[in-house]
């Protein structure tokens, strides 16, 4: 290294192949020399602080795994997605070969320490089911995984993986929503299930897991707003009520249909009364006009309701 009388000490790390000499450590003159890094790039925030992309190419696929406050910790992601794509295909300054796996490995088994785990799954389905999907996913035959953690997934029917290849998942409590259109919507909705249904009392699932929500494991009970399902005398009926300042009940019902329309028309009644609560209105597709207006027409609403004032 030459004359170091100005250099009280030189610290060399050695970091997958590389040598990288710290700066700080280095008094006087000297140069910092610090060998190329495979797939790492350095690069400023908005507010001018350092920061260091990582990056792989697998199967002709450029894939970005994220930024990271330094060198070091880029090139770890960039070795562990590596890893997870296949390390004997990795040469040093070269992109991954094309040859990925030809066999389904999983996630089972993937560990990493910098690379978020959301992307090691991203990479695992590039890599076994040659689809690359930015949300953290797994496709299996007929359904797919998506992933918070190597223990906390969700599975879900084949037939929803675009939606979801284009949505991400966020938790909020024991809910789970998606952003659509500006807007957080719980994924409970696509099945048709309302706003503030209760497991167990208004839907259920068919095997017991919460996590299992393919179409054919939920069952809905309460389809409707004010509508809920009860049992008397060993058959099944329908109870409707409205929630104004305490529940008022406004009747008992044959069909769930009859019970949702007898809910929509005393919604419609209170706001005609000045009521400035909102309630939300049954939406009864599989009735025809006909048979909706004889219906909604033949409904009596209680004179305790009739007589409320706002």
């Amino acid at each position: 290294m030459g004359d170091t009388e100005n250099v009280r000490k030189t610290i060399c790390l050695h970091y997958y192949g590389n040598i990288y000499c710290k700066k700080d450590d280095i008094i006087g003159d000297l140069t910092t020399v610090m060998a190329p890094k495979t797939g790492v790039y350095a690069t400023t925030l908005k507010d001018k602080t350092p920061s260091y992309r990582a990056s792989i190419t697998a199967g002709g696929k450029h894939i970005a795994l994220g930024s990271y406050p330094d060198e070091i910790s880029a090139a770890k992601a960039y070795s562990e997605a590596a890893g997870i794509l296949g390390k004997s295909a990795v040469s040093p300054g070269s992109p991954l070969s094309k040859n990925l796996a030809t066999t389904k490995i999983g996630i089972e088994g993937i560990r990493v320490k910098v690379l978020p785990f959301t992307k090691a799954v991203s990479l695992a389905n590039f890599r076994d089911n040659r689809i690359y999907i930015k949300t953290p996913i797994y496709i299996f035959n007929k359904f797919f995984r998506y992933y918070f953690t190597p223990e906390e997934y969700f599975t879900f029917d084949a037939d929803d993986l675009f939606f979801y290849s284009n949505h991400t998942i966020t938790r909020r409590g024991n809910h789970l929503f998606v952003a659509d259109y500006g807007m957080q919507v719980n994924i409970m909705s696509r099945y048709g299930i309302r706003e503030h249904a209760v497991a167990g009392r208004d839907y259920y699932f068919v095997n017991g897991d919460s996590t299992d929500m393919r179409y054919s494991n939920i069952k809905i009970i309460n389809r409707y707003h004010g509508v809920r399902r009860i049992t008397k005398n060993g058959k099944y009926i329908y109870k409707a009520k409205i929630h104004i300042n305490g529940d008022y009940v406004i009747g008992t019902y044959k069909s769930e249909e009859e019970a949702a329309l007898a809910y929509n028309k005393t919604a419609l009644l209170l706001k005609e009364k000045g009521c400035k609560k909102n309630f939300p209105e049954n939406y009864v597709e599989n009735l025809d006009a006909i048979s909706y207006a004889s219906i909604y027409n033949s409904i009596r609403i209680s004179q305790r309701i009739r007589n409320l004032e706002f």
